[in-house]
């Protein structure tokens, strides 16, 4: 089984920039499409990007449109956020995941879960 772990979360300050890592183990990571996820306190989990399995097709919410970059390695069994100009209200916790089913980091058919990197934006 795959599993999910994140890295390169943190505290930064409005405006700052972090780069989110999730490394996937398992032979299959290039069957998955994989997605970024967030979830603040109080609130649901919301998607942030999606690259499908050859990193070709890319899909960013409007939220994060223009500030964050999703992007893979299959050689790496890895996939990256670069967030830039970040705010407060993208403080949440990242969890990447991984869709064997559409190309597009659904989340009801995501099946792998990472546990998760804390990003905090102070004012």
């Amino acid at each position: 089984q795959e599993q999910l772990v994140e890295s390169g979360g943190g505290l930064v300050q409005t405006g700052g920039s972090l780069r989110l890592s999730c490394l996937v183990s398992g032979p299959d990571f290039s069957r998955y499409a994989m997605a970024w996820y967030r979830q603040a306190p109080g609130k649901e989990r919301e998607f942030v990007a999606s690259v499908g399995r050859s990193g070709s097709n890319t899909y960013t919410s409007n939220s994060a449109k223009g500030r964050f970059t999703i992007s893979r390695d299959n050689a790496k069994r890895a996939v990256y956020l670069q967030m830039n100009s970040l705010k407060p209200e993208d403080t949440a916790v990242y969890y990447c995941g991984a869709d064997p089913i559409s190309n597009g980091g659904i989340q009801s058919y995501i099946r792998r879960w990472g546990q998760g990197t804390q990003v905090t934006v102070s004012s």
